[in-house]
């Protein structure tokens, strides 16, 4: 396996820099966030380290110099909009660059490319069933030509009063991950498994990779602190930030003896990403930089 960082938490930072940091700290890999250069819609979205809209050769071999140099690889390219949106135009904007993604992926030669399916958030999962499979089935039949394995988070994207009740991301449980994966049954279709979601859910985090683990392509080392208090207050059907807290792994409930023991046990060799999202650790960029450092201290004890 190879430890590495999403670099959405170091916006301020060039690619370079990143890769300096990520060289310094200690760790392999980077997933790099390719959003389109605007400005964020949400925490930790449009941040760009690669822009790949008019992605050249140029631009790959000065992208392979510097991960040559640095020696940290890209574990894969990153763009996470609601490609299921309700809005057809503003889906359509997404679907184009969820494939120019792609595209730069695979003229990278890093095959892997992370998202979210999307979803229209005020309908059910059966309901939004067509149009995943009108978006969906393309966007990968597109991959498998460009050799590129898309990697899909298992956040339901449930957090403020836009995204209720329904979420902005359809693949958080493993029910729906075996109706995706037989509606679309390529083998360049799988998951960003990250073990926090299920964990505030109130789902099992690590019964999942045994049964998934040919689809695991990429995988999230996020932590969540679920307060019982607070969830014995509002319930499961109150927003999910009323009584959860996403931490730094080792600070919340994911067991991560149980997840590492499963992800070698089931063969698992791709990469690890951090992916800090804890406000504990929000205030200053060196704040930041501390909490990827902390990060690679604790989960370095679970790798070779």
């Amino acid at each position: 396996m190879q430890l590495g960082f999403v670099t959405a938490i170091l916006p301020e930072l060039s690619f370079e820099e990143v890769l300096k940091f990520a060289q310094e700290t200690g760790y392999d890999c980077v997933e790099v966030m390719c959003w389109p250069p605007s400005k964020a819609e949400r925490r930790y979205a449009g941040v760009t380290h690669i822009d790949v809209a008019n992605f050249s050769d140029a631009d790959a071999d000065r992208i392979r110099k510097l991960t040559d140099q640095t020696g940290v690889s890209i574990s894969g390219l990153g763009y996470y909009p609601n490609a299921l949106c309700p809005d057809r135009e503003e889906s359509d904007v997404y679907v184009a660059h969820i494939k120019k993604t792609i595209a730069a992926s695979a003229k990278l030669g890093i095959n892997v490319m992370t998202s979210f399916v999307g979803r229209d958030w005020t309908r059910s999962v059966n309901n939004n069933w067509p149009r995943f499979l009108e978006v969906w089935k393309p966007l990968i039949a597109f991959a498998e030509e460009q050799g590129v394995r898309v990697a899909i988070e298992n956040c339901p994207m449930l957090f403020s009063d836009d995204e209720w009740p329904g979420g902005k991301n359809l693949a958080y449980s493993p029910a729906i991950w075996r109706r995706m994966f037989a509606d679309i049954p390529s083998d360049h279709f799988g998951l960003n498994y990250d073990p926090s979601h299920p964990t505030w859910m109130q789902m099992d985090a690590i019964k999942p990779i045994w049964e998934f683990k040919d689809r695991i392509f990429h995988t999230h080392a996020k932590d969540v602190r679920v307060d019982r208090s607070k969830l014995d207050d509002v319930g499961v059907l109150g927003y999910p930030p009323e009584f959860h807290a996403p931490k730094l792994p080792g600070l919340g409930d994911v067991n991560w003896g149980q997840f590492f023991s499963a992800l070698t046990d089931v063969g698992y060799r791709g990469p690890v990403c951090v992916e800090v999202e804890d406000r504990a650790y929000e205030g200053t960029l060196e704040l930041r930089k501390d909490s990827l450092r902390q990060s690679a201290r604790y989960l370095k004890n679970f790798l070779p």
